[in-house]
């Protein structure tokens, strides 16, 4: 076990591929920087060890950003229109809804104004609101617009989809971010006074792709190592999600050094079009047999802190796995046994198939510097990455271990949980409940 952990310890692939990722710049889905970063990423499988490196290429409804504002009596402010969103000026009344939690929309008049809300949810509320579930109420209130500013300070303006995989089909209303300083100065100045929200983007047929490689025994079961490979494009996407990416480069290539310890096939994947919703993974779970996915190890956003977090979806049997890991080493990982729909797990996990969603544990709330122009690398650390693909690379033998078994679930069994954390709500408001059974 020395030689392979002091290997890792020294080894510079998965931060080199880092580099290599955050210095192509644009990865927005369906663009070229995204394709780039798919066949480096193709290529680093390839020089790690891995068989069949590969990029499955499919086709995108794709979405480029043009220039938008905010005009108010006063001035123009600064913002960026918000992904997926379409095209388009509207002159009307700002209204201020806060954090634009439901009972917000409830109690207030939209219909044809403006809507601003905040991307945070307050601690006494208890289930997190996403960002397309405010955009949603919005839009069922007949809003004009929607403005959704960072509760981050810093003067850093969030992206941030807003629509479906297909342009779809939560709303057609223009939708713009803005930073905390920004939204605070339209929510004291220009509340109940007329703004003009103004977006131009394009919407062109492109294509994406899944980066994909193998490691160990040609077993029909198969361990699935995985991250997303584009990021936003306004910023280098280290943390989201280069850092996930470098990281299971640097997993495969310790796994291809311990290819005798795997008694399940591991099929490495970095998706493409995570960000615009998880279309790389959908199309992935479309074509695969469920049953022969023993469990799912997704990397996203995982080097903000040094200690793991794992989100295990009720898996009791993951969260053991993680234990056993845990105390082999003797070495903190955190795991938390609740749902999280918002990576490329969940195409796979709804259904049932086990998987981790593994992320690093954070005292603060919300994404931090993610979706912004501030994810960029001089935050993240060397150290960081090669400690967690030490412990990733563990837990992946550990899932891959024939003597380790780990059921599948039942849908119904998925579905109640996200009824017992109040996930269904905003699941069934953006069109993201995937259960016909109900």
């Amino acid at each position: 076990m020395a030689d392979w952990i002091a290997e890792t310890f020294g080894s510079d692939a998965g931060w080199d591929h880092l580099e290599t990722l955050v210095d192509i710049g644009n990865r927005m889905a369906g663009q070229p920087g995204e394709m780039a970063g798919l066949e480096a990423t193709r290529d680093a499988f390839a020089d790690v060890g891995a068989r069949d490196a590969r990029v499955e290429t499919f086709d995108l409804a794709g979405w480029e950003r043009g220039d938008s504002e905010i005009a108010t009596p006063e001035t123009v402010e600064e913002s960026i229109a918000l992904p997926r969103g379409p095209a388009g000026e509207v002159t009307a009344e700002l209204v201020d809804l806060g954090a634009g939690l439901p009972a917000d929309f409830e109690s207030a008049d939209v219909e044809g104004k403006i809507v601003l809300a905040t991307s945070d949810v307050p601690d006494y509320f208890d289930r997190y609101i996403h960002r397309t579930e405010k955009y949603q109420y919005a839009v069922e209130g007949g809003a004009a617009a929607f403005v959704y500013a960072n509760h981050v300070p810093g003067q850093l303006p969030p992206t941030g989809s807003v629509n479906g995989s297909d342009g779809g089909p939560y709303g057609d209303i223009p939708a713009v971010g803005v930073s905390a300083e920004t939204g605070a100065r339209l929510a004291r100045r220009f509340d109940g006074e007329e703004v003009t929200v103004s977006v131009d983007c394009e919407t062109p047929e492109t294509e994406s792709g899944n980066a994909v490689a193998e490691l160990g025994p040609d077993t029909e079961e198969v361990v699935i190592l995985s991250s997303h490979v584009d990021a936003h494009d306004i910023a280098e996407g280290a943390r989201d999600n280069g850092a996930g990416t470098a990281t299971i480069v640097e997993v495969a290539k310790a796994l291809a050094a311990r290819e005798d310890d795997l008694d399940t096939r591991v099929k490495c994947i970095a998706y493409g079009a995570e960000e615009v919703g998880l279309v790389g993974s959908e199309q992935e779970a479309e074509n695969a047999d469920l049953d022969a996915i023993k469990g799912i190890v997704n990397v996203d956003s995982n080097m903000g802190e040094r200690t793991l977090e794992l989100t295990t979806h009720r898996f009791d049997e993951l969260d053991a796995a993680a234990s056993r890991v845990s105390e082999r080493f003797d070495h903190p990982i955190a795991t938390v046994p609740r749902m999280v729909p918002h990576s490329d797990h969940w195409p796979f996990v709804r259904w049932g198939v086990p998987g981790y969603m593994v992320s690093s544990k954070s005292e603060s709330a919300g994404r931090g510097w993610g979706h912004t122009e501030a994810d960029t690398l001089e935050k993240l650390e060397g150290r960081t990455l090669r400690e967690q693909a030490i412990l990733l690379t563990e837990l992946v033998v550990e899932v891959a271990d024939e003597s380790v078994e780990i059921p599948h679930e039942e849908p119904e069994t998925m579905a109640g949980y996200l009824k017992e954390e109040d996930q269904a709500i905003g699941m069934k408001k953006t069109n993201g409940w995937p259960y016909d059974f109900e």
